[in-house]
């Protein structure tokens, strides 16, 4: 390590970006720390992926539930308990954040507790006390987006949700991206009537529009009730405690326990003092790199959700990794390809999709686009009253008929796609996957053997 500085790195933010760029530079023997003013993990552990998913499987336990009747089962559901869950949700995430701890004090990385801000190109403030470093990392992710508008301050964020105690009776969701959907998912299964509210005409607009369509389906079938073209211009809290909300159509909706704001994103760049290092933004606010996660500043890079890129959680690791090697071992143009990025939705059913939408696809290549789609009950759900549709749809290109899009929606493909996004990014193409056997009987199956 240079004598000059105190640290080779310094990352900003304990989330999975600031972690896994540590950890990699740590194990080529540099000298690194890691700044956080909160819990480690980040959003990812603490409010976000984890969390999220946790009350997605209990939410889909509910659903199994209702199911074991028509598998030949006698079971009487005495209630859910709400707490219960939670509490042990909390209890995983506490170990998860005391194993980073532990990790970290093993890895000889500093753990820098406080709020970091720029001093100089070099040089960051936390909480008063001044440390150095040849680079730094920011990496601090981004916070939920609350409007401007009149009660606002009567909702609550994603944030929020995982601080309710008990499962409200009545929930108002503002958005219509994956945490709206999934949030919505998620508190309709437990129990809860949710109404949500569209600004525009639908559910997750950057999809393939068939994931779109069967979800909107299945969710109106599920009993939720779906406002699209729907602005909020005014919260108001009754007498009684709950919420009403007013639109821009003259409509005053009331009854609701909770509203959740899930309308966006923004950086979490607020205190950090860029303007000290003439940082470069766009004008959404998001660090501009460039492919190497380099910013205009030479040795400062920035990675994960305040780039404003492929926002998840993978992403951000493999990012962070990426650019330890290139810094620390010598691999020059190690850098992460940001095409061909497997994601998945935790609705209810769930959708994962990997490579371009069918109208991506067209938009590019025109009239060289092929497509293969397939609809059906799966085995389990032919087998019970509430028929949940799965459908998936191949995205391919040229004469080869290169695979350039796998869009499916239904129970299990969750952890179906990662094997197909290996296959494509690898240039498969649908002949590959027409001489794949299949795996029988599967919901897999249907993508190596559509028509």
């Amino acid at each position: 390590m240079s004598e000059k500085y105190d640290y080779d790195l310094i990352a900003i933010g304990a989330g999975s970006g600031g972690l896994s760029v540590a950890e990699r530079a740590a194990a080529y023997n540099m000298k690194c720390a890691v700044v956080e003013s909160g819990k480690m993990g980040g959003t990812c552990v603490n409010v976000g992926c984890v969390p999220k998913k946790i009350m997605w499987l209990g939410a889909n336990l509910a659903h199994s539930l209702k199911d074991a009747k028509d598998y030949g089962f006698d079971i009487e559901n005495k209630g859910f308990d709400w707490g219960h869950l939670v509490n042990k949700r909390e209890d995983y995430i506490s170990g998860i954040n005391n194993w980073y701890h532990n990790y970290l004090s093993d890895s000889n990385i500093d753990e820098l507790t406080g709020f970091a801000s720029f001093v100089d190109e070099h040089t960051i403030d936390v909480d008063g006390k001044k440390y150095t470093a040849e680079h730094i990392m920011v990496s601090p992710g981004t916070t939920p987006t609350v409007p401007d508008v009149s009660g606002a301050e009567y909702g609550i964020t994603s944030d929020g949700f995982f601080e309710l105690k008990e499962c409200p009776e009545k929930v108002a969701i503002i958005g219509s991206g994956y945490i709206a959907v999934e949030l919505a998912g998620v508190l309709n299964s437990l129990g809860c009537e949710v109404c949500m509210y569209l600004r525009k005409e639908h559910l997750l607009r950057s999809f393939d529009a068939m994931l779109r369509e069967t979800l909107l389906e299945e969710m109106l079938d599920q009993g939720i009730n779906i406002m699209p073209r729907t602005q909020i211009t005014e919260i108001i809290k009754e007498k009684d405690g709950t919420l009403s909300l007013c639109d821009d159509k003259g409509n005053k909706n009331t009854a609701y326990n909770e509203l959740i704001w899930a309308i966006g994103r923004h950086p979490n760049t607020e205190g950090l003092n860029l303007d000290a290092v003439n940082l470069e933004l766009d004008d959404q606010g998001y660090i501009m790199t460039d492919m190497y996660q380099k910013t205009n500043v030479d040795n400062i890079f920035a990675l994960g959700d305040v780039t404003g890129r492929a926002q998840l959680t993978p992403v951000a690791i493999a990012a962070g990794r990426r650019l330890a090697d290139r810094l620390y071992n010598n691999q020059t143009d190690r850098h992460l390809d940001y095409k061909m990025i497997s994601t998945v939705v935790f609705s209810h059913p769930p959708i994962a999709t990997v490579g371009l939408t069918e109208g991506e696809a067209r938009k590019k290549y025109g009239d060289g686009v092929t497509i293969y789609q397939t609809r059906f009950t799966a085995m389990y759900n032919s087998m019970t009253s509430h028929e949940v549709p799965t459908a998936m749809k191949l995205v391919c290109i040229g004469a080869q008929e290169k695979v350039v899009g796998c869009h499916i929606i239904g129970p299990g493909c969750d952890e179906m796609l990662q094997g197909f996004a290996v296959a494509m990014r690898m240039g498969a193409t649908k002949k590959d996957f027409d001489d794949t056997v299949a795996i029988h009987p599967s919901s897999a199956e249907e993508l190596v053997t559509m028509r």
